[in-house]
């Protein structure tokens, strides 16, 4: 039995792991919820799963994590936010399955300086199915990663068939339903630029040999390409609950927590290489991961920004990534990484990228 304190209780994340916990009564108990807002929510969770430690807000959340006992933090927070309960939940021991990439990517080597080996296991899909591939081989045997993408709802388009993009048509992905922010960032492909970074920080791989593929049926989740020439795929049909399980039991799996792929129907599986020029996001992000310090911080903070103002008709959709760029040009990086310097970037990102789109 393991006890498991659900960050982000009400998102896309929290809902599916409650399920999971639901459905497997003997495996996992619910320690503490947290959510952001939704209180109402929250307090009929909290009711259903016999919990008597809440918390709303991601500072609350911190603290919940410190003070509760449990053996797993879920973290579902979406946003930079979630850096101090990543930290919280690392400095008290726990096993932390992390779906809050972006808590990693910002803090990078303050979260790094503070895991333990194996205490970090990611629940993304992509960063998943990697640590599935990588018990294949050895650190010493891996040629490189391939994260796969779904290329979104704009597959195929070039960047003048971009301009006119809404954010209703940017909101419809095709394989995956998420929040408003994390969607978005599928549609420009930020969000797989932050997983390539987040990939290079979880597995120390270097991050000229993570590689993107564009794989429309989102089937395989990724995959591990060894020194031999053989590739590990992990691959299963487009449901976040089995990483989820994966997540809170690892390195053991759940029965029955989804269903497998049905290998006596007709299917075919295809690759393409990633666009750069009408999805620049990747390799941007790339540079940024390779400058390190607070880079990702403010590749992540200006997004954020952008992201809001297109969907309030103040910025055109490529006009996202452009966005992210100039601000990122503009950053002049202190020499260390602590959380006060990580504050004054993130809130110069944010100034800056307002300013911009404001211009």
């Amino acid at each position: 039995m393991r006890r498991v304190i659900v960050l982000g209780s009400t998102g896309s994340i929290g809902t599916q792991a409650l399920d999971v916990i639901r459905r497997n009564p003997d495996l996992f108990e619910v320690a503490g919820l947290t959510a952001g807002s939704r209180a109402t929510q929250l307090a009929e969770q909290a009711a259903e799963f016999g919990v008597a430690h809440t918390a709303l807000g991601a500072s609350d959340a911190a603290e919940l994590v410190r003070e509760v006992d449990a053996d797993v933090v879920l973290n579902g927070i979406t946003g930079s936010v979630g850096l101090g309960p990543t930290l919280a939940a690392l400095e008290s021991g726990r096993t932390l399955a992390l779906a809050n990439k972006e808590s990693l990517i910002v803090g990078g080597p303050l979260v790094k300086r503070l895991a333990a080996p194996g205490q970090i296991v990611p629940v993304d899909s992509e960063h998943s199915a990697i640590a599935q591939a990588l018990r294949s081989g050895s650190a010493e045997e891996v040629r490189r990663l391939v994260v796969t993408a779904s290329g979104g709802p704009f597959r195929g388009r070039r960047r003048s068939e971009l301009v006119d993009v809404t954010p209703e048509q940017a909101l419809a992905h095709p394989t995956w339903d998420m929040g408003r922010v994390v969607t978005t960032n599928s549609a420009t492909l930020v969000n797989k630029g932050l997983e390539v970074i987040e990939a290079h920080l979880l597995f120390d791989v270097p991050l000229d040999r993570i590689d993107v593929a564009v794989h429309p049926q989102s089937i395989v989740h990724s995959m591990v390409e060894f020194i031999d020439g053989s590739t590990i795929a992990q691959a299963s049909p487009p449901d976040m609950r089995l990483p989820i399980a994966l997540g809170m039991a690892w390195p053991h799996r759940v029965a029955g927590v989804g269903a497998p792929l049905d290998w006596a129907t007709a299917s075919s599986w295809t690759f393409e290489p990633l666009d750069d020029e009408a999805f620049p996001a990747v390799a941007l992000a790339k540079r940024v991961g390779a400058a390190g310090r607070t880079f990702p911080a403010v590749f992540n903070a200006a997004n954020e920004q952008a992201v809001d103002a297109f969907h309030d008709g103040r910025l055109s959709f490529p006009s996202i990534v452009e966005t992210i760029e100039r601000v990122v040009d503009r950053h002049e990086a202190p020499s260390e990484l602590t959380l006060d310097t990580l504050a004054e970037a993130e809130a110069w990102a944010r100034r800056t990228a307002d300013q911009l789109i404001g211009a």
